[in-house]
């Protein structure tokens, strides 16, 4: 189902979103998120850096139950020039997985998607992301809507907390 999903979502428009630009970069705050069982803090922020066209490097951050505060340094890679809003992502020794923005203002919101199917069982991952610690609820509506559009379960996303004082020892 998910090869399927993707398939599906080929269809939409191609964001002019890396290869060489710097639109992208920069830090982004997670609003919303399917659950994973890589990611168990809040106060998610993913910062973006340019490393050459085409090639990001991603610092992801979040504080977990006890205080501390977890970073991992991965890299995005951009697998067609020709859709540059579909990467792959890495982290350590992982294998590659799909980093699809579905959509994005650049300067305020960003939709993630990403699926991998492993035989019988698939992983399935999206995050809204925002410039801000918030986001709008319309927004959010907005951009979640995309991703039922295409199946999706978005009554499975949870929200991340970025209160600004609970998240203090991440922004720092």
């Amino acid at each position: 189902m998910c090869c399927s999903l993707q398939s599906t979502l080929q269809n939409r428009r191609n964001l002019s979103l890396l290869c060489g630009s710097e639109i992208y970069i920069g830090k982004w705050y997670e609003i919303h998120k399917l659950p994973t069982s890589f990611q168990k803090g809040q106060c998610a922020t993913a910062n973006y850096t340019l490393l050459s066209p085409g090639v990001i490097e991603v610092l992801n951050t979040e504080l977990l139950d006890n205080g501390t505060v977890n970073a991992i340094v991965g890299s995005a890679k951009v697998k067609n020039p020709a859709e540059p809003s579909k990467l792959e992502v890495s982290f350590n020794n992982s294998p590659p997985g799909p980093y699809w923005v579905l959509s994005t203002d650049y300067d305020g919101h960003s939709l993630v998607y990403g699926c991998t199917d492993y035989g019988l069982f698939r992983v399935e991952l999206s995050w809204i992301l925002s410039r801000k610690p918030t986001l709008s609820k319309e927004t959010l509506e907005k951009l979640q809507g995309i991703l039922y559009s295409v199946g999706v379960s978005v009554e499975n996303m949870v929200p991340t907390n970025q209160d600004e004082t609970y998240c203090s020892p991440v922004n720092q």
